[in-house]
């Protein structure tokens, strides 16, 4: 072979890698194109879903954070009102206990009078039967 024919096929081989590097470009060109495509649309629904997510998952944290400060203001309210109930139902207690002990105090006096007058009507009675009993001896 003569050195001008070996340069020309070394020359036509380096077009042929020049073709198959055009070719394999216009491949790789035309796969990321189809790959984009097809992968393109699935990312942009997950990051749509992601996006509400975390605006979801953003909100149940504010919505925690409000519900957890709202919870601790109803357990000191709670425990306020249970302490004034307490001392409500105590102040009752002793309200009634006072009132049932003056009644009973009045009572007391109002049935000794009376005892007194039975124990004064009792002598007159016992003095008039006295008498009776002295009259009919007589």
């Amino acid at each position: 072979m003569s050195e001008e024919n070996i340069r020309g096929q070394v020359s036509a081989k380096e077009d042929e890698i020049t073709r198959i590097e055009e070719d394999a470009s216009k491949k790789e060109a035309f796969a990321e194109k189809e790959v984009e495509e097809e992968f393109n649309i699935k990312i942009e629904e997950v990051e749509a879903k992601l996006t509400e997510e975390e605006q979801l998952r953003d909100e149940a944290i504010q919505k925690a954070e409000e519900w957890t400060q709202k919870k601790k203001e109803k357990i000191a309210t709670s425990k306020a009102a249970n302490k004034a109930l307490s001392r409500i139902k105590n102040e009752k207690e002793k309200a009634l206990n006072a009132k049932l002990k003056e009644i009973e105090n009045d009572k007391k006096s109002r049935i000794k009078e009376v005892q007194g007058e039975i124990k004064g009507l009792e002598k007159q009675l016992a003095a008039l039967e006295k008498e009776r009993a002295k009259a009919s001896e007589e």
